[in-house]
């Protein structure tokens, strides 16, 4: 039986990522060349002897599946050849920190053909370009590039192009990535409901949040995605708290919301914008599947969402008339002046993509009061019913979903369900 374990016992796989960015170069440039690329320094904290946090570069680990810090990657797409260089051993810091990886280890652990210390780039580069006569190009990011790395002898370097072609291809997720997010998920799950255990006893937002990011850590998520808590010192109880969070599993990130109520039960006005945002999220989802426009999709939560704000009283007039005026922008603001303006998806959704699904429905009053005092559009909402749910503040309900041929695959199992949240709540 396959498991998300078993898949990612073997090897991240570098070779069949560099030969896709090698085809999307080819595909724009006619030859991809030579592909080369730096992980992530080390760097120290200003007025301090200790290091920075280090998150990997992605492109990099896209290539090579390593997260060694001050390395770097060379990538011969003629000869199909992947070189992983790693820092030589500082006699200084093994007192530290140990004995770091031997190129014969990394071998065994990376997907690569061979690994060389990082005092060799220069060399092999030269080899490189020697070897195909000067008649081909080096790929490389601008900025990214270390003070005396040396292209000599290459027909030309560019390092305009490489991070598009990197950036395109991750696009599309193969099987061992669907598996690290599937496995960052089920991480940030744990976290979710470790959040809303604490959040019987926290006495401010700062203790839930240390309860998310402790239960990341312990299941081996080190690095947050995003920890999202808007007040992390008050005192005072809410009704509920939202939180946008989700762990990070080798640089792959969940990127979960979920709603808490802090008394164990939804107050009634909360229950039933809740209910509006989860039917707005569980007919976009079933929408999903290979070549659907983000737009109609969004177009969609936002329909779901006047009709259930029309049921409620708080908006009024003809779903037509709400949707062409845009009136639920005040509510639902992923955009401030068009519906569609800050919109990260524009275009028909390919198989093999990871989105987040991310509906929600605020009551956000330096957003919502300019609608109600522009005569067009105020004259929509009813603020006597407004009223009541200023309290509710904000509901948010996020998925990562997979995209396939035929439909979706929702890779999140955070409770959302308002019975199964009530039930770890009370």
């Amino acid at each position: 039986m396959t498991t998300v374990d078993t898949i990612l016992a073997a090897k991240y796989p570098a070779k069949a990522h560099a030969l896709r960015v090698a085809e999307s170069l080819k595909a724009r440039h006619g030859g991809a060349g030579v592909i080369y690329l730096e992980a992530q320094k080390t760097r120290l904290i200003e007025d301090s002897d200790e290091d920075m946090p280090f998150r990997q570069r992605r492109p990099f680990f896209y290539l090579t599946g390593c997260l060694l810090p001050n390395a770097a990657v060379v990538y011969d797409a003629v000869k199909d050849e992947l070189t992983l260089f790693i820092p030589p051993i500082n006699p200084e810091s093994v007192i530290w920190s140990g004995l770091p990886l031997s190129p014969e280890e990394a071998a065994k652990l990376y997907d690569v053909d061979r690994v060389l210390f990082t005092t060799d780039v220069n060399s092999t580069l030269a080899s490189i370009a020697s070897s195909h006569n000067g008649q081909t190009a080096a790929f490389a990011i601008a900025e990214q590039v270390s003070e005396g790395t040396n292209f000599q002898g290459f027909a030309e370097t560019d390092t305009t192009s490489l991070k598009t072609a990197i950036e395109e291809t991750r696009v599309i997720k193969d099987a061992y990535e669907v598996a690290l997010l599937r496995k960052a998920n089920d991480i940030s799950t744990k976290a979710h409901i470790a959040a809303i255990h604490a959040s019987k006893t926290a006495t401010n937002e700062r203790e839930i949040e240390a309860a998310i990011i402790g239960a990341c850590i312990a299941n081996g998520c080190r690095e947050q995605n995003d920890v999202d808590l808007v007040d992390p010192v008050t005192k005072q109880r809410k009704n509920n708290v939202l939180i946008d969070a989700g762990g990070e599993y080798q640089t792959y990130c969940a990127d979960i919301t979920r709603v808490i109520p802090l008394n164990g039960r939804f107050a009634p006005e909360t229950r039933q914008i809740y209910e509006i945002v989860l039917q707005m999220q569980t007919e976009c989802i079933a929408m999903l599947k290979e070549g659907v426009c983000w737009d109609d999709v969004h177009a969609l939560a936002h329909r779901i969402a006047i009709r259930g704000l029309l049921k409620l009283g708080i908006l009024r007039g003809s779903e037509e008339e709400l949707f062409e005026r845009r009136v639920s922008v005040a509510f639902f603001p992923m955009d401030k002046d068009t519906m569609f303006r800050y919109l990260r998806v524009r275009a028909n959704l390919p198989a093999g993509s990871v989105v987040t699904v991310e509906p929600g429905i605020y009551f956000c009053r330096f957003i919502i009061d300019p609608v109600l005092k522009a005569p067009e559009t105020g004259k929509y909402i009813d603020t006597e019913v407004l009223e009541r749910y200023w309290s509710v503040g904000g509901v948010r309900i996020e998925d990562n979903i997979h995209i396939t041929k035929d439909g979706s695959e929702n890779l999140t199992t955070a409770p959302k369900i308002i019975e199964e949240v009530e039930s770890l709540a009370l």
